[in-house]
């Protein structure tokens, strides 16, 4: 059933700017899961979610293949540079009309995400009322098919079980590496929130890139309202191997 109005002021960016990958000659975002390109699965998720019935997609060099794959399913943004994640949602942001109050990101490479998830974290945000919602996951190990899982963020929280960071794995301690509350990166923002703490995002390393991750770090030292639900971590788990791309398929079949 689709949201009223109201609702309706969300969007959806979808995040497939980045250089795709290679697996046996198939350009990343055209690798397909049960025979549909993974960031057609993704689209398809979003627009069956009813948060929004024309999702906005980054693309960069790849441009022409996913316009070609999507048609005008979607609306596109173009990330000339590879500058990042933040960097990507600010070029998709700065598109979106004033009138929008929450904009939620996906990864075109995390192809097993469903529509429920995406709608049950846009209604936890709107009723939370928050600077941001996302998503987290637990696994009970590093092991078999969660082996991808090891290079995730990972969930802080103190002893209150409030979330205290977002810590990236190659800025983990070992006791932090040892955290099985992982962070896939699935977002819904405050619009106005948003546009305010994007140009705040500082470039790290040589690349100069942004990182989306950063603004989790910024609401919770300024004592924004932060909210997290969790997922299945078969939803989370995301395409960057062909290992991983075998992973993906597999699960998939248990769906």
């Amino acid at each position: 059933m689709p949201y009223s109005s109201s609702h309706m002021a969300t969007r959806i960016i979808i995040l497939a700017a980045g250089n795709s990958t290679r697996m046996n000659g198939v350009p990343k975002m055209l690798l397909e899961i049960r025979g549909k390109p993974m960031l057609q699965c993704v689209v398809d998720a979003a627009v069956t979610s009813g948060v929004d019935v024309k999702p906005v997609v980054v693309v960069g060099k790849n441009e022409k293949m996913i316009r070609a794959m999507l048609g005008d399913r979607c609306e596109y943004v173009i990330q000339e540079q590879q500058l990042g994640t933040g960097h990507a949602v600010q070029c998709a942001v700065n598109t979106l009309r004033d009138t929008v109050n929450a904009v939620a990101v996906l990864y075109g490479d995390n192809p097993l995400v469903a529509s429920g998830t995406i709608r049950r974290l846009v209604e936890a945000h709107v009723q939370s009322v928050s600077a941001i919602t996302m998503l987290t996951t637990a696994i009970p190990d590093f092991e078999d098919w969660r082996k991808p899982f090891y290079d995730f963020g990972r969930i802080v929280r103190d002893a209150q079980g409030k979330i205290e960071r977002s810590v990236e794995k190659k800025d983990a301690s070992p006791e932090e590496l040892d955290i099985k509350e992982l962070n896939p990166s699935f977002y819904c923002f405050n619009a106005v929130w948003l546009r305010d703490h994007l140009p705040k995002i500082e470039q790290h390393n040589a690349q100069h890139e942004c990182y989306l991750t950063d603004l989790v770090q910024m609401a919770i030292a300024e004592g924004s309202k932060f909210e997290t639900i969790p997922v299945s971590p078969k939803e989370a788990i995301g395409v960057n191997t062909a290992e991983q791309l075998e992973i993906v398929r597999k699960l998939s079949e248990e769906k």
